[in-house]
């Protein structure tokens, strides 16, 4: 099957997104978006104040100054009648220069006796008599107006208005640079923000990328520091003073395991060895139970064996030496070793190995690994049974699984098997030291893949699945 080719311009645009929600997701950004909120709010408030001592100040200029007009004009009518307001009116026409000013002075049925409107508009006023329309000029021109509207004796009506389409010009004005204002604001502050996130997520990437390696068994792997004397550089420089003394104390842990394996292994060889030699020159009485020391001898040896690669692996000492391994052709061999304990309890070993199932890993560790699954597989499975052993390529891995027909293990109990030592009560009575899942999983984690646990029903089946390639 051919291989599906992905975009370059799609691949990016996917790393650019996954960025962007690491970015979006970090403790940085979102204080800053919290300093985003608290600072609209306060420019809010100041917008409110700056609103209210600007246009405030204007439109309520302009009310007053309509409120002192037809007051004035409501006095010059009640003390020296109608004409006097019909002169008066037709002034102040006159002797407005700016054409702003509206005037009507109308009879009940709103027919207009005086004023530089035409009609009374068609807007009712509101509870202090204020209103606001649309006026018409002379030279055709819609002008926004407000206006305060009295009632004289007899039903009489009179109006005075203003055209405030400057006061709304200048509200347009103010929205327009408001509303950019903010916009620019919250533009540069997001920037602001994942540009400080993405600062501080390299700082931190500095952090897990050597604790990576140190996880690898990298010891000697430091924090950089730069020399700011910020908080992470406090946080690097006790970071690495904790890695000093952890360093240290590894190093001590691995001496002595040194010691332990020069002083204890040599004498356990030799105890074994000469035990061996008094077998043989031992009666015949005597030679069953020296034999059974020999095997005994043996089992030490191999669970101190077992007990020291495990140590190694997990701390990083263990000299592997990756190269390209065929995992077909090392199950097939594993297989072959234990294909004559497998007649002797007439168990059936069936084989699904994928040609050209390929990793990169220690061979040796992987034999040891496949070894200890068929061994298990063997040990618990009943006789006269089946034990099935693939090995299938997936996208990046390889997968190699065992299965068999035993008792399998409980769900809450897979993970206490891994552990040194770790044994079910159903196995307890059989020949083992615990250590076998132990070394599987040490040797998964070396190869940085993993090893998984299913029902097989019955039995268990244990899948072991391992990159094609390792980052180190």
């Amino acid at each position: 099957m051919a291989a599906t080719r992905v975009p370059r311009g799609a691949a990016l645009m996917t790393a650019l997104g996954q960025r962007l929600g690491v970015l979006l997701r970090t403790t940085t950004f979102r204080l800053t978006l919290s300093y985003v909120v608290l600072f609209g709010v306060s420019v809010s408030v100041l917008t409110v104040f700056f609103y209210w001592s600007t246009i405030g100040v204007v439109v309520r200029e302009t009310d007053a100054t309509l409120k002192s007009e037809i007051t004035g004009l409501a006095e010059q009518y009640l003390e020296h009648g109608l004409d006097r307001l019909l002169n008066v009116i037709a002034h102040r026409i006159r002797t407005d220069e700016s054409g702003d000013m509206l005037y009507l002075f109308a009879t009940p049925d709103n027919r207009p006796l005086a004023g530089n409107l035409t009609s009374w508009p068609e807007v009712e006023p509101d509870a202090e008599g204020w209103i606001e329309f649309v006026h018409t000029r002379a030279d055709g021109r819609s002008v926004p107006a407000r206006a305060r509207v009295y009632l004289l004796q007899d039903g009489l009506h009179l109006l005075v208005g203003r055209n405030i389409a400057q006061i709304r010009q200048l509200k347009a004005i103010f929205n327009h640079a408001l509303a950019l204002g903010i916009g620019v604001v919250l533009v540069l502050a997001a920037c602001g923000g994942l540009f400080l996130s993405s600062r501080v997520l390299n700082r931190i990437g500095a952090f897990t990328g050597v604790t990576a390696e140190i996880i690898d068994g990298r010891l000697d792997r430091r924090v950089t520091t730069r020399g700011t004397g910020d908080e992470f550089d406090v946080l690097a420089e006790q970071l690495n003073v904790m890695l000093d003394r952890l360093e240290a104390l590894v190093g001590t842990v691995r001496h002595v395991a040194d010691n332990i394996a020069h002083d204890l292994r040599t004498p356990l060889t030799r105890l074994r060895n000469r035990i061996e030699m008094a077998a043989r020159a031992a009666p015949e009485e005597l030679r069953g139970e020296l034999e059974l020391s020999v095997e005994d001898a043996d089992a030490l040896l191999a669970t101190f064996s077992a007990l020291l690669r495990i140590a190694r692996i997990e701390s990083g000492s263990y000299d592997a030496d990756f190269e390209t391994v065929a995992l077909d052709r090392l199950v097939d061999d594993a297989l072959e070793l234990y294909q004559g304990v497998a007649e002797g309890r007439d168990i059936r070993l069936v084989a699904d190995c994928e040609p050209g199932s390929t990793v990169e890993g220690d061979r040796n560790l992987l034999f040891q690994a496949v070894a200890n699954l068929l061994d298990n597989a063997l040990k618990f499975a009943p006789d006269a049974s089946t034990v099935h052993v693939g090995v299938h390529r997936e996208p990046g891995a390889v997968r190699v699984q065992v299965a068999d027909a035993g008792p399998g293990i409980p769900a809450g109990e897979r993970e206490r098997v891994t552990q040194r030592f770790a044994r079910l009560d159903q196995s307890r009575s059989l020949p083992g030291s615990g250590l076998g899942l132990s070394l599987v999983k040490a040797v998964s984690e070396l190869h940085h893949g993993s090893l998984e646990f299913g029902d097989n029903a019955p039995g268990l089946r244990v899948s072991l699945r391992l990159p094609e390639r390792v980052a180190r």
